[in-house]
C-alpha cells in the first residue's frame, strides 16, 4: 500500500478526487437530505451562509425509505435536478429506493453511474429503538457498510490491484461511539472507543470495519464522528422536533431521568459543511470530530425550547412547563457527550456559520411553519406519497 497522505498533500488531493458523481445513501433521512440540499446550494437555512459547496457533479441518493426516510423531503431537489428537470441542462439528481445490504443492486448502481465518490450517512440511528429491535441496527449499520465498502473495493480497483486515488469512500458516525464523558474533558479523535447501547455499538463497529479497508486493502477513506445535528426534516421521534410538535398539539413533555444529561448540539449545515470540507481536503485514512461546542443540559435546553416555541405560539411558557413529565431513564443512557474538533478547525479551516440562538430560532419556525410535513410523517400519509411517486412507478 503506498504511504499515507500528510496534510502538505492537500493540494494535490483535491486536484486528484473527481467529486463528480456521488453516492449518497441515507439522503432522504434528515443529515442526508439536508446534505444533498447544501452541495446543491439549495440551502434550507437561507441566506449566503450554506451556498458555497461549489459542487457541479451528480448525485445518486441510495435510500431504502425506512420509517425516517422521506423522499418527500427531496421534492424541491427532485423538481430543480432530477426526473422533472425540464431546462433542457443535464440531469444531476437520482434517486434509487435500495436497501444497502442489497450487494447486486449496490453493484449495479456503482456500475451504472460511475460513482466515484461514497457519502454514508444510511443508518438506524435512534437509541431507544435500538434497545427494543437491536437486530435491524446490526443489519443495516454494520453489515450495510460492510457491503458498501467491499463494492467499492472491487469497484475502485485497478487492471494491478491497487485502489484508484481519485476515488473516496466517507463514513458518517457519531460520538456516542466514545462512551459517557464526565463532568470534564471532551472526546479527541484519539479516544478509545466504549459505545453502552446496541446502536453506538453498531456503529463503533462499522467504523473499525472503515479502517480496516483502509489499512488492509488501501481502500481511500475518511471518517467523521459528530455530535447531536439538530435543524429541519428531522424526524419527530427526536428530542427537538418531538417537543416543538408537542408544545404546539399541547401534549406532555416527557424527560428521561432528572434531565440533566448533557449533550454537544450543531446546527445540521454547519455539520454537513464539515463532512464537505473532509470529503474534498483530508488524506486518506483521516479521522475527524466535528461538534458545536455547544453543551446543554437536557432539561435546560427544553425549557429554552419551551419559552421560544411559546413566544411564537402566544402561549404562556409557564404554563407550558407544567407539563414536563419525567420519565424512568433509559437503560445505559451516557451522561454527557462533548466532543474536541480542534482538529478539524485547524487543519481544515472548518468553522461553524450559524449560533445556537440563530439555529434554535431557526429551528423552531421551521416544525411550526412546516405542520404538514410532520403530520404526513405521524399519519403515515407520506407512505401514500412514496407508493405514488416511486413504487408504482416502478422505481
Amino acid at each position: 500500500m503506498d504511504r499515507k497522505l500528510t496534510f502538505a498533500d492537500f493540494g494535490e488531493i483535491m486536484a486528484n478526487r473527481k467529486l463528480s458523481n456521488i453516492l449518497v445513501t441515507g439522503g432522504a433521512g434528515f443529515i442526508g437530505c439536508n446534505f444533498i440540499h447544501y452541495l446543491f446550494g439549495e440551502s434550507t437555512a437561507g441566506g449566503k451562509a450554506f451556498t458555497d459547496s461549489g459542487f457541479e457533479g451528480r448525485i445518486v441518493n441510495v435510500d431504502c425509505l425506512t420509517y425516517a426516510g422521506n423522499a418527500e423531503s427531496l421534492a424541491d431537489i427532485e423538481k430543480k435536478y432530477g426526473e422533472s428537470f425540464t431546462s433542457g441542462k443535464e440531469r444531476r439528481y437520482f434517486f434509487e429506493k435500495v436497501d444497502i445490504c442489497e450487494r447486486a443492486e449496490i453493484e449495479r448502481i456503482m456500475r451504472q453511474y460511475d460513482i466515484d465518490t461514497v457519502i454514508h450517512f444510511a443508518a438506524e440511528s435512534h437509541v431507544d429503538r435500538s434497545i427494543l429491535g437491536p437486530e435491524t441496527f446490526m443489519k443495516t449499520n454494520v453489515m450495510g457498510t460492510f457491503t458498501l465498502l467491499d463494492v467499492a473495493r472491487e469497484f475502485w480497483k485497478k487492471e494491478d490491484g491497487s485502489m484508484r486515488d481519485d476515488v473516496l469512500f466517507h463514513h458518517i458516525s457519531t460520538d456516542e461511539v466514545y462512551g459517557s464523558l464526565g463532568e470534564t474533558g471532551y472526546f479527541l479523535e484519539t479516544t478509545p472507543y466504549d459505545p453502552r447501547s446496541p446502536y453506538s455499538s453498531s456503529k463503533a463497529s462499522s467504523d473499525h470495519i472503515v479502517m480496516a479497508y483502509f489499512h488492509t486493502y488501501g481502500l481511500p477513506v475518511t471518517l467523521s464522528n459528530c455530535t447531536n445535528n439538530y435543524g429541519p426534516f428531522q424526524f419527530p421521534e427526536k428530542l427537538l422536533p418531538l417537543m416543538i410538535s408537542n408544545i404546539k398539539d399541547g401534549k406532555n413533555l416527557p424527560v428521561y431521568g432528572d434531565g440533566k444529561n448533557i449533550r454537544d448540539w450543531i446546527y445540521v449545515e454547519d455539520h454537513n459543511r464539515g463532512v464537505w470540507q473532509i470529503v474534498k481536503n483530508s488524506p486518506s485514512g483521516e479521522k475527524w470530530n466535528l461538534g458545536g461546542e455547544n453543551e446543554w443540559e437536557n432539561i435546560k435546553l427544553l425549557n429554552t425550547v419551551i419559552d421560544l416555541t411559546a413566544k411564537e405560539l402566544g402561549k404562556n411558557p409557564d404554563e407550558v412547563k407544567k407539563t414536563i413529565t419525567y420519565v424512568k431513564d433509559r437503560p445505559g443512557h451516557d451522561r454527557r457527550y462533548a466532543i474536541d474538533c480542534t482538529k478539524a478547525k485547524t487543519k481544515l479551516g472548518w468553522e461553524r456559520k450559524m449560533t445556537f440562538e440563530q439555529g434554535l430560532s431557526s429551528t423552531i419556525k421551521w416544525y411550526l411553519e412546516h405542520g404538514e410535513w410532520i403530520s404526513h410523517i405521524q399519519s403515515g400519509s407520506y407512505k401514500d406519497w412514496i407508493n405514488r411517486n416511486y413504487t408504482e412507478q416502478g422505481r
